[in-house]
């Protein structure tokens, strides 16, 4: 017999046709001037913009809605430290060797390399977990499904989200990343999946020219 209970679809508006286009051109253009940023101003963020991302962040489908996704915010000193002294070691393994010769020249022109300041320096540093187990309640120990799925959707709404709030941000994996689990007190059967950095940027803050290169509409498009 199905569990399924329905309710009544609430808070959908529907636009007039020019309406649509008119907000939907406005949200492509918007986020289309998003950058990558790795020089940030120290300006510290409220606590409400970054918890109202992160709702927006939590809104995201999931499979089977277990919503298998945990944010920590890392704002303690020596966390940050820590968490940069164990990233930067990665990195430095990954440019001496780990990475292959073809990585690495498809990273040359976006010049990164093992230094890491951002992750002490950023207003806002938020390492995203992926859960094995979960529900659709907290304290649940069901089953996930579709995890790298629903978190990496749930990842591009919290980069949008803070977008828009008017912040630039940095995506970070560095690999492995399971000393995130130690610095975040996280536990050992949640797979840390990324390191989201956001806030001002810099006065003298750049982006690669590279980094401007965007395929066009018809090259990411096919009407079948």
């Amino acid at each position: 017999m199905s569990a399924e209970k329905r309710v009544p679809l609430e808070g959908f508006i529907e636009y007039p046709e020019a309406e649509m286009s008119a907000r939907v051109t406005e949200f492509s253009e918007n986020l289309r001037r998003r950058r990558t940023v790795r020089d940030f101003d120290d300006r510290p963020v409220d606590k409400s913009i970054i918890e109202q991302a992160i709702l927006a962040a939590g809104s995201a489908p999931s499979g089977a809605n277990h919503q298998p996704w945990h944010f920590a915010v890392i704002q303690d000193p020596a966390k940050r430290h820590a968490l940069r002294e164990a990233a930067e070691a990665e990195e430095r393994a990954f440019y001496a060797g780990k990475a292959s010769d073809e990585w690495l020249e498809a990273l040359a022109p976006l010049g990164t390399d093992a230094n890491k300041p951002f992750l002490e320096h950023a207003p806002v540093l938020i390492a995203v977990f992926a859960q094995k187990r979960g529900g659709e309640k907290a304290g649940q120990s069901k089953k996930n499904y579709y995890i790298n799925e629903s978190v990496g959707i749930a990842c591009g709404f919290l980069l949008a989200a803070l977008h828009e709030a008017g912040l630039v941000t940095l995506t970070h994996t560095p690999n492995p990343m399971r000393f995130l689990n130690q610095v975040c007190e996280r536990p050992v059967d949640e797979k840390p999946y990324m390191l989201i950095v956001g806030g001002y940027p810099a006065k003298h803050a750049t982006v690669p020219e590279h980094a401007l290169i965007k395929k066009s509409l018809s090259d990411i498009t096919s009407w079948l």
